[in-house]
């Protein structure tokens, strides 16, 4: 296919211009790339390399001055904002930075289009003094630092402006005013010199004057590429600029316009697809590829056009295997990369204290992929050992001493990470540049270390340097909260470069990198408003009137350049994808792009509109099944001799394959630290304090007297076991002192309940407390012993009639214990656990001979205390006016010894496999 480049450089050829005395001007630097490999096949011999630059480098070399980053900008301004500003009016640099921002964006529009600065600047002051004019007899001292600030935001400029080029640097607007300022006398230097300016399409102010300048003088060519389709629609956006520079330049009056051309109207294949979520385009992108690989179609000429940079990655992760050849023109964000988490936390850490460290920060830092190989000490792992310390401690927050303590070989490192971060920006800064140095050193040491990590290291050593230089040149980064704004700038603002062959394979670029390139094939992706185009935003202080005023661009305008940039992809394209997002996310509506509508409307191509719908295969999970081998039966074995407790069993009848984990592997649940007292805590300190209050009671009636004693103590048994449950968590304020205070009320009330009762003429006799049972019940089939263990919470005597109870802290109705058929009590655990649990209670109290039948067995709920002792009951038949039978007696024991047994069995049968049950059975 032939290129708008490769059109230009033949008729210059054509018009026998010398490559070697030209300089060519671009939008980009990409683009003289691309110019100089094309140049290659027009001349066919051997020439000196013209002049290629883009027109950044043209307008710093027409001003002398050279641009710095939009950070060191903020800080030059600040010296200036300081100097101006009455000290008591001054705001800290942090807070300065985000309204600063905007105010040089806005001295950047105003000199880039060459508006006369106090006109402007006096007439935003005079606006906010009339919309003040209410208050003139009236003004708070707020309201007149407002209108100060109005009236001194020219003598901002103006200090600014001489500050920047008395040191040779400038912002982009500067740097364009006074290059424009500059270019006759630069014509007076140059004047054989000749310019070529090439794909230009929305110009500011300052680039008409230079470029206008150079063409009156013979010094200049221009070649737009706009196509007549556009040009001749007086309403098309596409051309709105160019339309503006061929009716208002006089220099086209009398010398030709190139070009117009004709290529858009040509036969195209374009396509339009919707397709749910920004992950679903990358992956479709990645199924086009693999389509036109299929069909020989070589991805020389095809570009990969990302309306949404941030789909980068899904769609480098969506390419085809078989693609060899590979170019992105866009660099990886810095602020992506595995490190810059780490240094995110490191500051989100040090932001929000500087004395004790909460602990899930703690553990994110010591976890992190650069830095827990570091605890690597003498092949101990230290940060396993701190993270399992925080845990059984439930240390909350933790200082540095206490870090230092878990950890004592690793101080160094531990001082990097979290010492003396507040000490000074110095400290911070070189703890940074010192913890990049001790991964790099531990890498090399390793041999671990990597082309792609020893980048990302030299990159934030880079970032590191740059800041500290900052901080020492001008001194404005007071505390961390401002360190970490700064740092977040820079790093917004830096990326990772690729490398790769730049004109060779596929092309993966952003809509403002494919400037005056031409591809055969072209998917674009994210064509959605206000992605493509971007949609009103108005980040000024300039009112959108006021703009209009001045001829400063508006979202109208900037609408208009991605239009252009949109259109002129299409031009020459011989093949073209459109892809958009069809769902609501975030900052999107899921709406397809108007360019997408406007296409249709045009009639000129005809497009294949689709709505793709992913396929969504229908996994179903296969449920984990685990076969009873003989070594799992020999461990089984061992669990059957030592004795299945009730939770174990009831655990079984839950799901089978969590007891496998627990009984046969061994594997403990995980231990975290508790922020908010745990129920099973509670149930704990519960528990642990009625059995100090009862367990000397064993033998005896109670009384009245007795219970009103217990009550004295309440606080302090309490208190003491929590500390000793809940180890060094903190109790004493939020919801840990209420969870205190809960578990000191389910206490008192219970000893209140006892007091109703004996009050009401209950006698009340404690026979056990936390009675430990182990009891071995016979089944013949298995062949082998088989215990059951468990300690009952109370046994006591109630007028007369022995009852279990076992406590439980939550909630328990009585239908909770309540069964009809006993086939069902080992296979639905919702329903039936806790008629499991007690039953299994009085079936070993039974067994060793402690109690006598008839007895009563049920549950004790401290949220439900209000209903007393909740008995278990055997129902003849389902419903609410079914006869109960509450008395466990030898046939309710030995209906129940059977389930249990057949449970036992169906356990340790090694036919049977432990499976897992589907959520909710």
């Amino acid at each position: 296919m032939t290129t708008f480049i490769f059109d230009v450089l033949k008729d210059l050829q054509n018009s026998n211009e010398n490559f070697s005395e030209t300089t060519f001007i671009l939008p980009s630097k990409r683009a003289g790339l691309f110019l100089k490999h094309q140049l290659a096949t027009v001349t066919k011999q051997t020439i000196f390399s013209p002049h290629i630059i883009s027109i950044e480098e043209f307008v710093e070399e027409l001003s002398q001055l050279k641009s710095i980053s939009n950070t060191e900008l903020l800080f030059e301004f600040y010296n200036v904002y300081v100097k101006l500003t009455n000290s008591k009016e001054t705001d800290a640099f942090e807070s300065f930075s985000k309204w600063a921002q905007i105010l040089l964006q806005d001295f950047n529009e105003i000199d880039r289009y060459l508006i006369p600065q106090k006109n402007i600047f006096d007439y935003l002051s005079a606006i906010q003094d009339l919309n003040h004019w209410s208050l003139e007899n009236n003004k708070t001292d707020f309201v007149k630092n407002y209108l100060s600030f109005w009236n001194k935001l020219y003598n901002y400029y103006t200090l600014f402006t001489e500050q920047l080029i008395n040191k040779k640097i400038g912002y982009q607007g500067l740097i364009y005013r006074e290059a424009a300022k500059n270019i006759k006398s630069y014509i007076q230097n140059n004047p054989e010199k000749l310019h070529v300016f090439l794909g230009f399409n929305a110009l500011n102010t300052s680039e008409e004057t230079i470029i206008q300048e150079l063409l009156q003088n013979n010094l200049a060519k221009t070649y737009w590429d706009i196509d007549a389709v556009f040009i001749n629609n007086q309403k098309h956006d596409a051309a709105l600029f160019t339309r503006q520079h061929k009716t208002n330049w006089s220099f086209f009056k009398n010398n030709p316009f190139n070009w117009v051309t004709t290529n858009y109207s040509k036969e195209k294949n374009i396509s339009a697809f919707g397709i749910p979520k920004n992950i679903g385009q990358a992956k479709y992108i990645g199924t086009l590829l693999n389509s036109l690989q299929k069909d020989n179609q070589p991805l020389q000429n095809t570009a990969v056009v990302l309306g949404d940079e941030n789909l980068l990655i899904p769609v480098l992760n969506s390419l085809p295997s078989t693609i060899e050849t590979l170019n992105i023109t866009m660099g990886f964000p810095l602020k992506s990369i595995p490190i810059a988490s780490l240094f995110e936390s490191l500051f989100r850490l040090h932001n929000t204290s500087s004395n004790a460290f909460y602990y899930k920060d703690i553990i994110n830092i010591i976890s992190h992929q650069f830095i827990r190989p570091l605890f690597y000490v003498k092949e101990v792992d230290l940060a396993t050992k701190i993270i399992e310390t925080i845990n059984t401690n439930n240390l909350a927050y933790l200082t540095v001493e206490r870090i230092k303590g878990l950890a004592d070989s690793s101080n160094d490192l531990i001082d990097l990470l979290f010492s003396n971060w507040d000490k000074s920006i110095d400290t911070a800064l070189n703890n940074c540049s010192q913890l990049i140095l001790y991964i790099k050193n531990y890498l090399d040491d390793k041999k671990a270390s990597n082309l792609l990590s020893l980048e990302y290291l030299f990159r934030f050593n880079e970032l590191f340097n740059e800041l500290s230089r900052l901080n020492t040149a001008y001194h404005h980064i007071k505390d961390i909260s401002t360190l970490y704004s700064v740092y977040k700038e820079l790093l917004s603002s830096e990326t990772l470069d690729f490398q790769g062959e730049p004109l060779q394979g596929l092309q993966i670029m952003g809509m403002l990198e494919s400037r005056v390139l031409d591809f055969e094939t072209v998917i674009i992706s994210s064509v959605n408003e206000g992605i493509l185009p971007s949609g009103k935003t108005n980040n000024s202080f300039i009112p959108f009137d006021v703009k209009i005023e001045n001829n400063l661009p508006t979202y109208k305008e900037k609408d208009a350049v991605y239009t252009y940039h949109f259109y002129r992809l299409l031009q020459r394209a011989k093949n073209v994808y459109l892809l958009y997002n069809t769902e609501a996310d975030i900052l999107t509506g899921g709406e397809k792009s108007r360019f997408i509508t406007q296409l249709e409307l045009e009639g000129i191509h005809h497009i294949n509109h689709q709505i793709i719908a992913p396929q969504v295969p229908i996994i179903k999970t296969p449920l984990n099944s685990i076969e009873k081998t003989n070594p799992v039966l020999n461990e089984l074995k061992i669990v059957a001799q030592k004795g299945f407790s009730p939770s174990s069993l009831t655990n079984y009848i839950r799901n089978p394959i969590d007891f496998y984990y627990q009984k046969i592997l061994k594997i403990k649940e995980h231990d975290s630290v508790e922020e908010t007292v745990a129920a099973n805590t509670l149930g704990t300190v519960v528990h642990n304090t009625l059995e100090d209050f009862y367990k000397p009671l064993v033998g005896t009636f109670i009384s009245v007297e007795i219970i009103k004693k217990l009550k004295a103590n309440i606080v302090k048994r309490v208190g003491y076991h929590f500390t000793d449950v809940y180890k060094e968590g903190d109790i004493t304020k939020g919801k840990n002192l209420i969870i205190f205070e809960i578990a000191k009320r389910y206490v008192s009330n219970f000893l209140d309940l006892e007091i109703e009762d004996l009050k009401a003429g209950n006698q009340i006799k404690i026979i056990a407390i936390e009675a430990n049972n182990n009891v071995i019940i016979d089944i013949p089939e298995l062949g082998f012993p088989v215990s059951i263990t468990g300690k009952v919470d109370r046994v006591d005597e109630y007028n007369g009639v022995t009852r279990i109870i076992d406590y439980k802290t939550g909630k328990v109705a009585q239908s909770s214990i309540e069964i009809v058929d006993w086939e069902t009590i080992t296979i639905d655990y919702s329903k039936y656990s806790k008629s499991f649990q007690v039953l299994t209670y009085a079936y070993m109290m039974h067994v060793s001979n402690q109690i006598k039948l008839p007895v009563e067995a049920g549950i004790i709920s401290f949220k439900n205390l209000s209903k007393g002792f909740l008995k278990f009951s055997k129902k003849d038949k389902a419903g609410a006016y079914a006869k109960k039978e509450t008395l466990i007696t030898q046939e309710i024991l030995d209906d129940f010894s059977k389930e249990l047994k057949k449970l036992i069995l169906e356990i340790c049968n090694i036919n049977i496999p432990f499976t897992e049950k589907e959520e909710g059975i």
